[in-house]
């Protein structure tokens, strides 16, 4: 009896003929390069998979996950996906997308010490109490934690548009836009949550860079 990570393997060995069936040069066309129009930044939750929910194929979407979709400054990790995929990849459109019931939003929201993801869930956190008046306002524990995820999502898009290499990017007349999206595990839509930035003028003149 195999062990259940060999099924993975078998599983690819089906994929792989099932491409093949579908179109003979397809890993020949694939591997001649990348050409993503997108960058999806999104939570590393096994149940939001973004080519799947989004019905994209291999090759469309550049990939960045962190538990709770977070664009922290410090983490050298999201800053060097980022900084390829605008400056070497040139996608147009970078997309937060984070989803209803993340885990990480609901432990930010309780004062539990859980170990070393403390140091992480800080940062969602903040994004609390930068809310605060707005989340406290909402009684139901659950409709907070939905606008919570939503929030956090859209701070994160005003992140990214704080960082140099998107700055940079628009300074140079580059195409590129920045989305905030939130999925929904329990029905697989997602919703477009309405921030949408283009350029330095959206964000507040004290995040913008000489």
């Amino acid at each position: 009896m195999k062990n259940s990570y060999e099924k993975l393997l078998d599983n690819n060995k089906k994929w792989v003929a099932d491409q093949l069936a579908l179109n003979p040069h397809f890993f020949d066309e694939l591997a001649d390069k990348q050409n993503p129009a997108y960058l999806w930044i999104g939570c590393s939750d096994s149940r939001v998979p973004a080519n799947q929910i989004t019905g994209t194929k291999p090759g469309e979407v550049f990939v960045h996950r962190n538990i709770a979709n977070m664009v922290v400054h410090s983490d050298m990790n999201m800053l060097s996906v980022l900084s390829y995929a605008v400056e070497v990849l040139q996608v147009k459109h970078i997309i937060v997308c984070g989803h209803y019931g993340c885990g990480g939003v609901l432990a930010a929201m309780n004062n539990k010490q859980l170990g070393l993801i403390d140091n992480w869930l800080r940062h969602i956190k903040d994004v609390y109490r930068y809310h605060h008046v707005e989340l406290d306002a909402i009684a139901d524990k659950e409709l907070r934690a939905r606008r919570f995820v939503e929030v956090n999502v859209m701070e994160q898009v005003h992140d990214l548009g704080k960082t140099s290499i998107v700055q940079n990017a628009w300074k140079r007349g580059q195409d590129l836009h920045l989305h905030g999206w939130a999925y929904d595990v329990k029905d697989g839509l997602i919703k477009d949550l309405g921030v949408n930035f283009t350029n330095t003028s959206d964000l507040h003149s004290v995040y913008h860079l000489d």
